[in-house]
């Protein structure tokens, strides 16, 4: 057995707590999670069952904490876990998994599939079975602080050219504000059209807020490759910065899998509470709605429809409030079918789009997304993930359907009335 299958071996084992160790005694093995999930549904491939891409795991739970396991591991009945089989099974946790949680939500027993393949996927990266392409990510968050290798001059230049362009200040590094403005490397690069939104919105609702120029990328790389000790890290990066520049609440920007690691899995991952709360941009701003302090001017009339981002609204509960914001500038707003908690996934989530191997499945499974914009024609698609907005252009591109994609908080930022001040 080689050293790093041992080490990954190790980690699964580690990886096995109560909760993991519950879901696999109580799996019934109904297939219900295979409906569930759009890899499934759009090959057709019993392979991608989300419970099926867990086998490794099961065994390993079965052979070293089970009795009748262990037993049949004694005499030879059951083989361990081989090399071979992680990197069949690399592409099952990683390219046809964005880790959205719907397998999760139709589980009639309640096993939470998402949380144990978040856990695989610790014992995969050990093992050395982890994507080329995520694994690159993840080393230029580590070493120079974004997934995309996005450096500080970068985004100072993206606020010097927002300055210019809408006569306002960004404010970095301005201790005592009471928000800091995490930013993921897709809003700097692809669509900094975001930074001046929020400046714009920010200064009609007077929200005291800054950036810092030591910890400004949200997307956390370590949650997507299943890397804790790196998770955790570069939570802890933007937790001292919160905390230097001693600010009340930590902004989510349009990235989902940024809000999920910083809100609710950051605390545990670092060990301690937080002494400043986080919130998502779309929470703010329909917080700043209910207190009268976003005032918008116009609708939009083209037929609008909303992508939830996973993590955002299956997982992160932020269902309402998006609906709230749309219906304030948005004349024709359509749901599509499943839609909220139940929202059908763009495909791209979970580190899936860093890894160019996984760019045939991950179109192919667009065509579940392409059939709930068939069923209600929308003129444009609004959505609060970056990530989703690039892959959401990408699937539209590859079916030949024209039709945009556009950001919720740039379209408030549009329809703002007169600034007040």
């Amino acid at each position: 057995m080689s050293a790093s299958l041992q080490r990954g071996l190790n980690a699964f084992k580690e990886q096995i707590d109560a909760p993991v160790a519950a879901f696999f005694s109580s799996c019934v093995r109904c297939g219900l999670c295979a409906n569930a999930c759009l890899f499934y549904t759009e090959t057709g491939d019993p392979k991608y069952t989300p419970i099926y891409k867990l086998e490794p795991l099961r065994r390993v739970w079965r052979q070293e904490y089970t009795f009748w396991g262990r037993l049949a591991k004694a005499v030879g009945l059951s083989k361990a876990v081989t090399d071979e089989e992680l990197g069949d099974w690399e592409e099952l946790v990683y390219d046809s998994c964005t880790m959205c949680g719907r397998c999760s939500m139709v589980c009639p027993v309640g096993n939470d599939i998402t949380y144990m393949i978040r856990k695989m996927r610790e014992g995969m990266a050990v093992a050395g079975h982890a994507p080329v392409g995520l694994v690159g990510a993840t080393k230029r968050a580590v070493e120079i602080g974004s997934p995309m290798g996005v450096k500080l001059p970068a985004l100072q230049a993206q606020i010097r050219h927002t300055e210019t362009e809408f006569g306002l200040e960004i404010p970095v590094d301005k201790e005592g504000a009471d928000y800091l403005l995490l930013l993921s490397s897709m809003e700097i690069m692809n669509f900094p059209e975001f930074i001046g939104a929020v400046a714009k919105i920010f200064k009609h609702a007077g929200v005291s807020w800054t950036i810092s120029s030591e910890a400004f990328e949200a997307t956390n790389s370590g949650i997507q490759i299943g890397v804790s000790e790196i998770a955790a890290e570069l939570v802890q990066r933007i937790v001292t910065a919160a905390e230097k520049l001693k600010v009340k609440s930590v902004i989510s920007p349009e990235c989902g899998h940024a809000y999920m690691a910083i809100r609710w899995e950051g605390p545990n991952l670092i060990g301690r509470p937080y002494s400043f709360k986080v919130v998502h941009i779309l929470e703010l701003l329909d917080q700043l709605r209910a207190e009268g302090r976003l005032q918008t001017t116009g609708k939009e009339s083209q037929r609008l429809t909303y992508h939830d981002p996973c993590q955002v609204s299956r997982r992160g509960g932020v269902v309402d409030q998006p609906r709230n914001l749309l219906n304030m500038v948005a004349e024709d707003f359509v749901e599509m079918p499943e839609t909220g908690t139940m929202n059908w996934c763009c495909g791209a989530g979970g580190g899936v789009s860093s890894n160019e191997r996984a760019d045939e499945i991950r179109l192919k499974a667009f065509n579940r997304k392409k059939q709930q914009l068939d069923a209600i024609h929308p003129q444009a698609i609004v959505s609060a993930c970056s990530n989703c907005r690039i892959h959401l252009e990408d699937g539209l591109e590859e079916y030949g359907m024209d039709m945009p994609v556009i950001s919720l908080t740039e379209t408030i930022a549009e329809h703002l009335a007169e600034d007040k001040s």
